[in-house]
């Protein structure tokens, strides 16, 4: 069974702080990156027809059907560290990332 991606309750705390809601954080993969994939989050004014909302609170994060079967099982959080402040995917499915953590491979 493919479980699908989850965010953790620190990931949506930061979008109510930045005041996300009514727009929808869009967390998708795209291909290229140094790793040959890479995550592209977005804050964006709705969700489309087939996407996975996850909700919490009023706050959204969404992920589109083709970026799905990437992130079977990954958790969304949010990290503030010395070196930045960013969302962050931990995904079990990558058998590889780059060091900035934005690219993959499968």
């Amino acid at each position: 069974m493919n479980l699908p991606p989850s965010v953790t309750p620190r990931a949506f705390a930061r979008l109510a702080e930045i005041d996300a809601a009514p727009k929808v954080l869009r967390v998708a993969v795209e291909g290229g990156g140094c790793s040959g994939f890479q995550y592209e989050i977005t804050l964006e004014d709705d969700a489309a027809e087939g996407d996975l909302v996850l909700e919490n609170a009023g706050q959204k994060v969404v992920v589109d059907e083709v970026s799905l079967p990437f992130l079977t099982g990954a958790v969304i959080d949010f990290t503030d560290e010395l070196i930045g402040a960013r969302f962050v995917i931990e995904n079990p499915n990558a058998t590889s990332s780059c060091g900035c953590g934005t690219s993959f491979s499968m």
